[in-house]
């Protein structure tokens, strides 16, 4: 990578010496796109390290005014307050519901009393209704079993499905016992090992199942920590192999049915669900801007997710995320600050069911790539912020290295490796720098999907914490003399 650009680095000073020994008055920062081919603006790969550190250090008055008003000042507990505010009104937010698009009109009506620019973009989503759901455990004894169907089931027959039911532990396991698997309600009683790793079982437990002869299936909710409650979520049906119904269920009864089954009791479950998918509906994503004063084509990004799931307040997955974005822009206009680029909020429809909305935006705006600076979002909850994970080049690195020095006033000065989120990942696929915010994110899978995600988990001098540096880094990125290098 240093080879690299050391070769873009020559290649750029031979070119300048060329241009301007001709008599050309062209701006040296855009030899960089006439070098590479990259089509971008501007860069920092012609400038050394020692070059950034003073320019970024030259921020830390700003910084701290930033952070003053978001933690100390006026702004404190207002992105807690807004996000109250805001669930307590509309509720939770599944794609394609009524709710959710009462969450947009709402955000695009307090957003633009706020002061921003504020559009909206159509966009086309899913819409999946539950319908009623239960579930009872026949024998060996009677028990009601509480369950949350999962996004994009089918439903049971009207009259529902009773069977005996298999458990297992594992897809491995599932294989070793396929022969008992033809008419049997599959559990799955897989241990929790990391959500990246067991939501595998949420995902494609219906379909391996399916390819057995299963009828249906049950799955232990994806969380670390249960009080009998289940955590609903996305599943993914896979071509060529029939759809049967699935659920999940608490870690409490799966364990449960393992253990009867264990001593070698027959287990028979009644399971109704009126699930269904219908036609995809028309929604939107919500779009607030502070338009640069220089560069206002180029954009910095923050971003997280209006919907959520349809049981809770969907307050920590993702309200916190979406607040803390626009609180953002609210801190840097209550300050009377303009970058030289643009600084964008979007509200995202539809990433519970996979980032819909979000592709969709990328699929209108990549026309315009090498305008979009830095990519952000926040998805994995508002807790205490730790650290701002990053994903771009070595260049790139060594500017956000400097940045997030400028958060020293609220001790969270560490850079980490691979900024995250469903909807920026498109982004950063294509090359675009991405950031995500690291917070002590210990609790988030205890209510994630759950009837537990509610303003009970939500702290205001964390959604405090979170905003301000949320501000910082991107006022800061978007007012650089340069774009972050690709």
């Amino acid at each position: 990578m240093a080879q690299e650009h050391r070769l873009s680095f020559l290649l750029s000073l031979i070119m300048f010496i060329s241009i301007v020994s001709n008599g050309c008055d062209c701006h040296p920062q855009s030899l960089w796109s006439i070098s590479s081919g990259t089509g971008a603006k501007t860069s920092n790969d012609t400038r050394k390290a020692s070059d950034i550190a003073p320019e970024v250090a030259s921020y830390s008055d700003v910084a701290k005014q930033i952070i003053d008003l978001a933690v100390f000042g006026a702004a404190r507990n207002r992105s807690y307050r807004r996000l109250a505010d805001f669930t307590d009104t509309i509720g939770n937010r599944v794609s394609g519901s009524q709710n959710l698009e009462m969450a947009i009109k709402y955000m695009h009506k307090a957003m633009t009393q706020d002061g921003l620019d504020v559009h909206l973009e159509p966009v086309k989503i899913p819409h999946w209704v539950r319908g009623q759901e239960s579930a009872e455990m026949i024998l060996p004894r009677a028990k009601s079993l509480a369950i949350l169907g999962l996004g994009s089931s089918v439903g049971t027959p009207p009259e529902g499905i009773q069977a005996q039911v298999l458990v297992v532990q594992s897809f491995d396991e599932l294989k070793q016992r396929a022969s008992e698997a033809t008419g049997k309600i599959v559990v799955f009683n897989q241990p929790f090992v990391s959500y990246g790793e067991t939501v595998a079982y949420r995902a494609f437990g219906a379909s391996e199942a399916a390819k057995l002869g299963a009828v249906a299936t049950l799955i232990r909710s994806i969380t670390p920590f249960s009080i009998n409650s289940p955590h609903t979520g996305w599943q993914d049906y896979q071509d060529g192999v029939k759809h049967i119904p699935t659920a999940c269920i608490t870690v409490e009864d799966a364990e449960l049915m393992w253990r009867i089954a264990q001593r070698g009791q027959a287990i028979i479950v009644k399971l109704i669900m009126g699930a269904k998918t219908l036609p995809d509906a028309d929604s939107f994503n919500t779009v607030a801007e502070i338009r640069g004063w220089q560069h206002p084509e180029q954009v910095v990004l923050l971003s997280g997710h209006l919907d959520s799931w349809d049981v809770g307040q969907g307050a920590m997955d993702d309200g916190g995320g979406a607040m803390i974005s626009w609180e953002a822009l609210s801190l840097i206009k209550d300050l009377g600050l303009r970058p030289r680029r643009t600084l964008r909020t979007v509200l995202w429809t539809a990433e519970e069911q996979g980032g819909v909305g979000a592709q969709q935006y990328f699929n209108l705006h990549k026309v315009n790539l090498s305008n979009f600076d830095l990519v952000m979002e926040s998805d994995l909850g508002t807790f205490t912020p730790v650290a701002l994970q990053f994903t771009g080049s070595d260049a790139a690195w060594k500017v956000m290295e400097e940045v997030v020095k400028l958060l020293a006033p609220i001790n969270t000065t560490k850079l980490e490796m691979h900024g995250e989120g469903t909807d920026i990942s498109p982004w950063m696929q294509a090359g675009i720098p991405g950031a995500s915010l690291h917070v002590a994110d210990s609790r988030y899978f205890w209510f994630h999907h759950s009837e537990g995600d509610t303003m009970t988990v939500q702290n205001p001098r964390d959604m405090d914490l979170c905003s301000a540096l949320w501000a910082v880094v991107a006022y800061v990125v978007a007012d650089l003399e340069d774009m972050l290098p690709r």
